[in-house]
């Protein structure tokens, strides 16, 4: 475990379970959802990475450059693969102080993801909150696909509010693979805020987002915002307590929807996301 400190604000990271966050917490309240003691899973923790892609790839087929390539599946409950690799590898903590933290991950390519590359995140917790940046670079000879993004887990309960803009939202086949778009209030009217409780699971992305959403809780007002992430994966599962809010740089599929974002040899792609106390006033 590794504990950052600044003003109101706690964190505690977890390198050795997938770089995941374990806690986070402002004036003792817990922002995000706490990980449970013993916790073994990073699907147990308050969030983990996403890198080198983002949410699911359809049966873990796609073609490169004119080159098939068939990754296998990394959880046993699952049809397709999901959310990369570095949620489910040891981080490397690179540097480290009171207020900030560096964490690396390195992949030197395999039948999981043919490609070599570079992870990185950097955590830096202010008075005013959290920011922590991801970034892959292909340390591959060819060029990469990439994709990136976060995980949170935020608690909830019937006071639990979520507001943020998008243009459209992605309906989904049965396996959560994205189909066609519907408008984005299709499950609720997100741009005026809506509880979070639900009797039915929301399981899809979000496009054309406009990059920052405002949570609404008893205590707090929490404002996220995300950089170099137009998607934005919206995770309701009904009862269990906690939703998830995930920014996002590219659609599930990307990889077999169009072209990819690719990186050269020596590249790098980053996103960041923050969270931080509002002032008292909603999106």
């Amino acid at each position: 475990m590794l504990h950052l400190e600044a003003g109101d604000w706690r964190l505690t990271l977890q390198p050795e379970l997938g770089g995941t966050i374990a806690a986070l917490a402002y004036q003792g309240r817990d922002i995000l959802r706490p990980t449970p003691p013993g916790a073994t899973s990073p699907l147990e923790t308050a969030s983990f990475p996403l890198v080198p892609y983002a949410n699911r790839i359809a049966d873990g087929r796609f073609t490169v450059d004119g080159i098939d390539y068939h990754i296998p599946l990394n959880m046993s409950d699952q049809v397709h693969p999901l959310h990369g690799l570095g949620w489910l590898s040891g981080w490397a903590v690179e540097a480290s102080d009171p207020v900030s933290a560096v964490l690396v991950h390195v992949h030197e390519g395999d039948e999981r993801w043919p490609w070599a590359y570079r992870a990185e995140q950097h955590f830096t917790l202010e008075a005013n909150g959290l920011r922590v940046s991801l970034s892959v670079e292909n340390r591959d000879s060819k060029p990469m696909p990439a994709g990136l993004g976060f995980h949170p887990y935020f608690p909830a309960d019937g006071t639990t509010r979520l507001t943020f803009d998008a243009q459209s939202v992605w309906l989904s086949t049965a396996d959560l693979l994205p189909t066609k778009q519907a408008s984005a209030d299709h499950f609720a009217d997100w741009s005026t805020g809506a509880a979070v409780a639900r009797d039915t699971l929301i399981d899809n992305a979000y496009d054309g987002w406009s990059g920052t959403a405002t949570i609404e809780t008893a205590d707090d007002i929490v404002l996220l915002a995300g950089e170099g992430t137009p998607y934005f994966h919206v995770f309701m599962p009904p009862g269990l307590g906690f939703y998830c809010a995930e920014p996002v740089s590219d659609l599930t599929n990307a990889i077999n929807r169009g072209a990819p974002t690719m990186l050269a040899q020596g590249e790098t792609r980053t996103v960041a996301l923050s969270l931080t106390i509002g002032s008292g006033e909603s999106h």
